[in-house]
């Protein structure tokens, strides 16, 4: 019997660990690579976009400056056409308060001229007694300051003589409607505390301040001319008192 030798086969395996660890290493570096370039490329194609972003917003900004600076302008010509508005409205009053004034005046010279003709020129005719003019204002102290002329009309050869009373009528704090409250101007003014005569040949005036009760509302002012002669006729007039409050008489 014969042997045949054995037969081994081994497997030799060469460790170069150092080669592993470069090769990695190499891998590594190029895939940081790549990543840097790729970023590197995404931000030289968007840099041109953020340019013109920047410049948009800049060029918002100024626009919204421009924008704040027109507000203010117009914040203050609105301001100044107000207060010229305010200022015009002020002079329109004014000038409406004076031209009612200057009208007033006017026609109470009106009346002053044509009254005064008639003592100049007096009409042919019969003798007669007037309430020529009654006035009405408040006065300082709280009262009412009042003016009445009585003037002869006609033939004003001879005196007029005689007695003037003057009433107002009204209501004490609203009360009494149906029946007015009653005040003679002798109770009420510290002028005048007699019967008022009258004594004239063209007119003649009566004027003082009438004082009335707390809470008295003032209706009708009334004023009665009694002459001593038969041949003149009495005369009785009425007038409200709102009128001539606001210069009606």
């Amino acid at each position: 019997m014969s042997l045949k030798p054995r037969q081994t086969r081994q497997i030799i395996v060469i460790q170069r660990p150092v080669i592993w660890v470069l090769v990695t290493l190499f891998l590594l570096c190029l895939i940081l690579a790549s990543i840097w370039s790729a970023y590197q490329y995404g931000r030289y194609q968007t840099a041109p976009d953020n340019d013109d972003v920047n410049a948009y917003t800049i060029d918002l900004k100024n626009q919204l400056e421009i924008s704040r600076e027109e507000l203010l302008e117009s914040q203050r010509q609105a301001s100044m056409l107000e207060r010229n508005r305010q200022i015009d409205d002020d002079a329109s009053r004014e000038l409406k308060g004076n031209l009612v004034d200057v009208q007033n005046e006017v026609l109470a010279l009106k009346k002053e001229l044509v009254f005064y003709k008639s003592i100049v020129s007096p009409e042919k005719g019969g003798r007669s007694l007037i309430v020529q003019m009654v006035q009405i204002k408040p006065d300082v102290s709280g009262g009412y300051y009042y003016k009445v002329m009585v003037s002869q009309q006609g033939r004003n050869d001879k005196y007029a003589r005689g007695t003037l009373d003057i009433h107002i009528d009204g209501m004490v704090d609203g009360k009494n409607k149906e029946k007015p409250t009653t005040l003679k101007l002798s109770d009420i003014s510290n002028e005048t505390k007699k019967t008022l005569k009258f004594g004239f040949k063209y007119f003649q005036m009566f004027e003082g301040v009438m004082n009335f009760p707390e809470g008295f509302q003032a209706e009708q002012f009334r004023v009665s001319v009694k002459p001593k002669t038969a041949k003149l006729k009495p005369v009785d007039e009425q007038y409200s008192w709102s009128d001539l409050m606001t210069g009606g008489a």
